[in-house]
Parts: structure tokens; C-alpha cells; sequence
């Protein structure tokens, strides 16, 4: 087994065998099991499309497949300010991510596993779970994370956050043409690399063929790579 926790998470089935073993731990694999009540996902929904009334003009593009119709378009009224992005709320799950987190350091030598290069990624509610336990968790010491088409918007950053890599197409409703998180970590001179995509939408997974965001994932083990942490002794980054 890689030094890093392999991990395994639902994403497009046709781009899976093609791509090397991923060797990060994905909050995916958390973050769906918090949503089982078809009443949770309904409300998820809801917050998803108040929060980009655009994107809900063309539910049928962007909507989740969660239960419940997804609610009618709504906007703001004449003359006032678009609301701020609402996104659903991780902190509910952050109890699951550190506790996952204790069990690899737990594992640690029956799993092959570099305490020091424990990385964890996620897509969409999973890259707010990643971005939510960086920013909150006191248990968690991350090597390096990666938020994958999760919310851009700024945030206060630790001054000794985990180097990102981040990734969104810029015909994700989540984007909106917002650097926030990316300026976020440049300015707090934490290492950052970041990938806006012509196409792919949101929920690409490791990519669509007809996409320029199918080719992102190699990208992403050239990062783990260059950055030392596939190699089996691997140096700290300075910003």
C-alpha cells in the first residue's frame, strides 16, 4: 500500500480504471452518509439553489440528484444586492472527518501510512468538509488538502494551513467568477495551486471526456509529487 491512505469515493465509473490509485484520503466518503433523510437532502437542495438562482433556472443541469423537487427560480428584488452564497452547514459532520482522521493514525503501521503526509480532498460537500475541517478542526493535522468544485469564497486562513490544489470549471454554478479561497491562501503565503477549467459544470468527478476538466487528476499527482509528498522522505514546504 501507498505510504499515503488510498482512498475510494463514487465518481464518474468510466474515468476510475484509467487513473492511477488515488493516495489521499477523500472526504466523499464521509460527507453522504450525513444526508440519508430524504428531508435532509431536500433541504440541501433548497439552500444549494437559493443561494445561485441562476443556476436554478436550469434545474435540470445543475440540480443534485437528491429527493424533492427542486424549488422554483427565485431572485433578488429590484434594487437590492444578490444574496450571499449560503452553503450547506459541515460542522455537523466535522465530529465524522476527525474521527476518521484518529482512526488512520490509529492504523498507522498496519496500513502503511506517513502520519506526516495524511492528505484529504473532497468534491463539492465533501471539498466543504475538507475546507471546514482545515479551518476548525483542533485534532486534525493535515499534510495537504485539495477542494475539488467547492465553494470559492474567502476565508480566514491559519498560518499553518496545508499547501491546496484546487480545482473548478468556470461553468460551475459555484464559481461565479469568485477567487475568494485561492487570494485567501496567497495572501496568507500559504502554497496554493489553482485550476479554473473552460468546461466540465459541477460534479465532473475525475472528468468528463468531452471536457477540459478530464484532464485535472494527473495534474493533481504531478502536484503530490513535485511538492514530496509521494516520495518516501519528503522535505516541509516553505511558502
Amino acid at each position: 500500500m501507498a505510504d499515503l491512505l488510498r482512498s475510494v469515493y463514487e465518481v464518474d465509473p468510466w474515468s476510475v480504471p484509467d487513473a492511477p490509485a488515488p493516495c489521499v484520503w477523500s472526504a466523499s466518503s464521509l460527507s453522504p452518509q450525513v444526508l440519508q433523510d430524504p428531508a435532509d437532502r431536500s433541504r440541501v437542495h433548497h439552500e444549494l439553489h437559493h443561494a445561485h438562482p441562476l443556476a436554478a433556472a436550469d434545474a435540470h443541469q445543475t440540480r443534485l440528484d437528491w429527493d424533492g423537487p427542486p424549488p422554483p427560480p427565485s431572485g433578488p428584488a429590484a434594487g437590492e444586492a444578490p444574496p450571499g452564497p449560503r452553503h450547506p452547514d459541515p460542522s455537523n459532520q466535522l465530529a465524522d472527518a476527525e474521527a476518521a482522521y484518529a482512526l488512520i493514525l490509529e492504523r498507522a503501521e498496519e496500513w502503511g501510512v506517513d502520519n506526516d503526509r495524511i492528505g484529504m480532498i473532497g468534491f463539492s460537500a465533501g471539498a466543504g468538509l475538507t475546507m471546514h475541517s482545515t479551518l476548525h478542526s483542533k485534532t486534525m493535522k493535515l499534510a495537504f488538502i485539495g477542494p475539488i468544485y467547492g465553494g470559492m469564497g474567502p476565508v480566514e486562513v491559519p498560518e499553518d494551513a496545508p499547501p491546496m490544489f484546487n480545482v473548478i470549471a468556470s461553468d460551475d454554478f459555484l464559481f461565479r467568477g469568485q477567487f475568494g479561497v485561492i487570494k485567501s491562501w496567497f495572501d496568507a503565503g500559504r502554497p496554493v495551486e489553482f485550476h479554473l477549467y473552460q468546461n466540465g459544470g459541477h460534479g465532473f468527478g475525475l472528468g468528463y471526456p468531452d471536457r477540459t476538466s478530464n484532464g485535472w487528476f494527473p495534474v493533481f499527482v504531478h502536484w503530490l509529487d513535485v511538492n514530496g509528498f509521494l516520495a518516501a522522505e519528503s522535505e516541509p514546504i516553505t511558502p
